[in-house]
C-alpha cells in the first residue's frame, strides 16, 4: 500500500485547474501533519491554505517551475494548481525546524495522492512578494509552497543512466524522471 502511494506521488506540475480542492480537504491534509515526528517536538510548522482562484493566481505568479526545463515557464492557464498550502515556520516557537519541513511536506503529498490529487513542493519563490500577497506577519517564515490539484500529466519513472538525474519532457508532454536503483543507494 505505501509503495503504491509512493509510486503515484510524483512532482506534478500540470493540473486540471477547474477541479477545485476545498478548504476542508486542505485542512484534512494539514491535519495529517499532527501525527508526524517533530525535532525537539517543537511542532513549529503552520500552513496557510489558498483555495480562492484569484489568490491562487497571485501565488502562482510568485513561483518558479521546473528548473531543468529551461524553455518552460510553468503550467499554462487551465493547467495551474487549484490550491496551495504555504508551509510556514513560526519563528516565535523556534528559529529552525530541523527536518520537520520535509517530513510534513511528504506526508501532505501522500495524503493528497490518497485523495486522488497530486502536487509539487516548490522552494523557488519570490519571498518578499509572496509574503505581501499572503499578508504574513514577520514571525512566519515561508519554508515551501505545496502546489496541489488533480494531476494532468503523465510522469514516467525510469532507470537512471550514467548518473544523469535531470528530468525531461517528451514532445507529447510526458515527464520523465530518472531514479537510482535501490542497489545504488546501499553502501
Amino acid at each position: 500500500m505505501l509503495k503504491e502511494l509512493l509510486l503515484k506521488n510524483r512532482s506534478y506540475r500540470r493540473f486540471y485547474q477547474d477541479v477545485r480542492i476545498s478548504a476542508c480537504e486542505l485542512a484534512d491534509l494539514v491535519g495529517l501533519t499532527c501525527y508526524c515526528a517533530s525535532g525537539r517536538n517543537a511542532q513549529a510548522l503552520k500552513y496557510k491554505p489558498v483555495t480562492d482562484s484569484v489568490l491562487c493566481d497571485r501565488v502562482f505568479h510568485n513561483l518558479a517551475w521546473a528548473g531543468y526545463l529551461k524553455d518552460w515557464d510553468g503550467p499554462e492557464e487551465g493547467e495551474r494548481p487549484s490550491a496551495y498550502l504555504i508551509q510556514l515556520l513560526d519563528t516565535s516557537i523556534v528559529e529552525n525546524c530541523l527536518c520537520d519541513d520535509g517530513i510534513q511536506a511528504q506526508t501532505i503529498l501522500l495524503g493528497a495522492v490518497e485523495k486522488g490529487y497530486g502536487g509539487c513542493i516548490i522552494k523557488a519563490f519570490k519571498n518578499e512578494s509572496l509574503r505581501e500577497v499572503l499578508q504574513l506577519p514577520e514571525h512566519l517564515k515561508i519554508m515551501y509552497v505545496i502546489a496541489l490539484g488533480k494531476p494532468k500529466e503523465n510522469v514516467v519513472l525510469e532507470e537512471m543512466k550514467d548518473g544523469d538525474y535531470k528530468y525531461w519532457r517528451e514532445a507529447d508532454g510526458s515527464h520523465h524522471v530518472p531514479k537510482r536503483s535501490a542497489k545504488d543507494l546501499i553502501i
